[in-house]
């Protein structure tokens, strides 16, 4: 396993994390296996573990918090998120910040995350959804310079709604975010655009969430593949993305070299930005662990394998089925 900074937080964080909401309510998820993967992460240097209320209520966060009491030797990483109040994924202009994110809920969730967590103070607390036109609110910088006061937090960073990696360019130059949270993958390359120069310039650590497209870039996936009812993925993978989203993974595979995975070739492609602080694939089974682990150990893919691959980018606009 190789590590990063975690821009100005000075963390320093394995390359490949782990993100724990699979393991609260998607299809197949057991508590037993997840412990045991988790303990696997761990044992093979993963110390970055992605987590929030959200994900079964404060479930993920009880399972992170086990972890890091068995080991207590080890200096693992919590990052946790905060709701919105609302329960309104994503966030929009339409709301108002203070019915989203008032200092009375941000304290209050950020107390039951400590608690779950079993720690007095959370190394990366984010919001789980932002919209830029809430930066200049009052209590928008009172909040977080508190929680970093009162020592509840020891960083804050934000977590960008799907497909707007720019969405938070206002918010960072506050001098507030510590850390960012994006989608970035080979079909997801906006973020190279804006957001990252910028972490770059400031040294705001990047967290690449969905890795894999929600599933789609493992590779296993086909036309006829369904999920269970109340499984998001449903959704997601619907009659309006399914069939785009397969044609383009089939391409896809035509471009992996001889010996590589396609998850393999996913994960070195995020790692091979250098703005990159860690990538968090959900890692529910033993396998996942050690398939994904080992793409850190290979290192960055070749400067031809990252051209031919810039031209899968596919640039998508928030819908519906995608919140």
């Amino acid at each position: 396993m190789r590590y990063r900074k975690l821009g100005r937080t000075g963390f320093d964080v394995s390359e490949i994390g782990d993100g724990l909401w699979g393991m609260s309510g998607w299809t197949g998820s057991s508590d037993e296996e997840s412990r045991k993967s988790m303990q696997m992460a761990v044992d093979l240097g993963c110390n970055f573990f992605d987590t929030a209320w959200a994900y079964g209520e404060g479930k993920s966060d009880g399972l992170l918090g086990e972890i890091m009491s068995r080991n207590r030797g080890r200096r693992l990483y919590a990052a946790s998120k905060i709701p919105p109040a609302n329960d309104r994924w994503p966030a929009t202009p339409e709301y108002k910040y203070k019915d989203v994110f008032s200092a009375k809920h941000v304290f209050k969730y950020a107390d039951l995350i400590r608690k779950q967590l079993k720690v007095d103070t959370i190394d990366l607390l984010q919001f789980h959804v932002w919209d830029d036109s809430w930066t200049d609110e009052p209590e928008f910088r009172s909040t977080v310079e508190k929680l970093k006061k009162d020592k509840w937090i020891h960083f804050f960073g934000l977590s960008i709604n799907r497909w707007e990696p720019e969405n938070a360019i206002k918010a960072l130059r506050t001098g507030l975010v510590d850390g960012v949270q994006v989608i970035y993958n080979i079909f997801d390359q906006a973020p190279e655009d804006e957001l990252f120069p910028l972490c770059q310039e400031l040294n705001i650590g990047v967290i690449a969430r969905v890795p894999f497209d929600e599933g789609s870039l493992g590779g296993n996936m086909t036309l006829e593949t369904r999920f269970p009812k109340g499984d998001w993925r449903a959704g997601y993978f619907g009659p309006e993305n399914l069939p785009k989203t397969i044609e383009r993974v089939e391409k896809l595979k035509k471009v992996a070299p001889a010996g590589m995975t396609l998850p393999e070739m996913a994960l070195r492609f995020i790692l091979s930005h250098p703005a990159v602080s860690t990538t968090i694939p959900g890692m529910r089974k033993p396998e996942h662990v050690r398939q994904n682990i080992a793409a850190s150990d290979a290192g960055p893919l070749d400067k031809s394998l990252l051209a031919e691959l810039k031209k899968h980018r596919w640039d998508r606009k928030p819908t519906p089925w995608s919140d």
